[in-house]
């Protein structure tokens, strides 16, 4: 009697094969790959910001769709979607924003009766908030012209890189993984994603129909808040698997009982 042919499942190729190898990898060294793909993660974010504050400097590239995109945002703007985005901008804006964030982060610390997640999260906030104005100060890139936008009213920092998008974009990421990674389902991930996603465009959207950034400033805050999103992950699965608890080791000279 021969015996039966081995499933796909468990043929070493197989997909089934290639991710049981790969949850056992993980399972392994888990604080390696969250330290490796936070790294690829910075890595890609800093990788376009620098992409984008090169084309900004040398007036080429995809800064060149700048003008563009204003124009057309200009010559499309109407009553209805102006009120909408008008109360996007203000809810992501450096008014209302860190109020949300602080009411946010302390019902969090009460409520779920834990310091770290609320922490790591403010910590986020606060440091995308310095970044973006160091590098607002160093680029010092004007603003779009105050006849282009919605509302004839001066700004008070300068355009490179959005402040309204790296704060709603960071807000999104960090707090999504912080709340996903302790239970984590591919249902869950997709909703994060799929929320995300959503809330950065509308935020980003805004501040571009609105007339307060160029298509490059919104997509270099995104580019910074990935980078951040990075280090707040790898710090956060540091600080987590630090304190799960051990596995208890069998004494290799110690026999098991009958």
């Amino acid at each position: 009697m021969t015996p039966d042919p081995p499933s796909r499942s468990t043929t070493p190729g197989s997909i089934g094969a290639i991710r049981r190898r790969a949850v056992q990898g993980y399972a392994a060294r888990p604080l390696a790959w969250a330290v490796v793909i936070g790294a690829l993660l910075f890595v890609a974010g800093l990788a376009v910001f620098a992409g984008l504050l090169d084309a900004v400097q040398e007036q080429d590239d995809i800064s060149l769709a700048d003008r563009p995109v204003l124009s057309w945002m200009l010559a499309n703007r109407g009553p209805t979607a102006t009120t909408v985005f008008s109360a996007i901008t203000l809810v992501s804006g450096p008014v209302v924003l860190p109020v949300i964030v602080a009411v946010a982060c302390l019902v969090w610390a009460r409520v779920g009766r834990e310091r770290w997640r609320p922490l790591v999260l403010a910590g986020a906030m606060l440091a995308s908030t310095a970044v973006s104005l160091v590098i607002k100060d160093l680029v010092a890139r004007p603003r779009p012209p105050i006849d282009a936008r919605a509302f004839a009213r001066a700004e008070l920092t300068a355009s490179f890189p959005s402040g309204h998008t790296i704060g709603a974009a960071t807000l999104l990421l960090v707090a999504g993984y912080l709340v996903v990674s302790r239970g984590p389902s591919v249902a869950r991930v997709i909703g994060w994603a799929a929320g995300a996603v959503v809330g950065i465009l509308a935020v980003a959207l805004s501040r571009l129909y609105l007339g307060y950034h160029f298509l490059t400033d919104v997509l270099a805050a995104v580019a910074l808040a990935v980078a951040i999103g990075a280090v707040a992950m790898v710090v956060d699965r540091r600080h987590a698997l630090r304190r799960r608890p051990e596995c208890p080791r069998l004494d290799s000279n110690q026999q098991p009982t009958e």
